[in-house]
């Protein structure tokens, strides 16, 4: 998979801020973008590999645009743990099965039988 020299020069310079890669964001991804990116995604507890993860580019301030969202301060873009909002609808109600009372005779330990 080959990165294009832009996106590939904004994950540099974010992995450049965050102190895992040094020097100047070429655009070129290398052997050393591929390396910052591997250890980036280890200290994170992410799988290793030198091609960006979702999760890290996320995290590097990378992710998808919200420009095409109306609301984007209350859409669902992080995951289904995201805090509820109000426009959102409530999960479906579990049904409950009946359950039958106890017979008094049998639990009631002090009474004959």
């Amino acid at each position: 998979m080959k990165i294009d020299a832009e996106r590939a020069r904004t994950i540099q310079e974010a992995l450049i801020r965050e102190h895992y890669l040094s020097g100047e964001a070429t655009g070129t991804w290398n052997e050393a973008s591929e390396d910052a990116m591997r250890r980036y995604q280890g200290d994170h507890g992410w799988q290793t590999k030198e091609v960006p993860d979702s999760r890290a580019l996320i995290t590097l301030g990378l992710g998808p645009s919200k420009d095409h969202l109306l609301n984007p301060e209350s859409a669902m873009t992080t995951g289904p743990n995201a805090p509820r909002v109000a426009s959102q609808a409530p999960p479906p109600a579990t049904p409950r099965t009946p359950t039958t009372p106890p017979n008094p005779a049998q639990s009631d330990p002090s009474r004959p039988q």
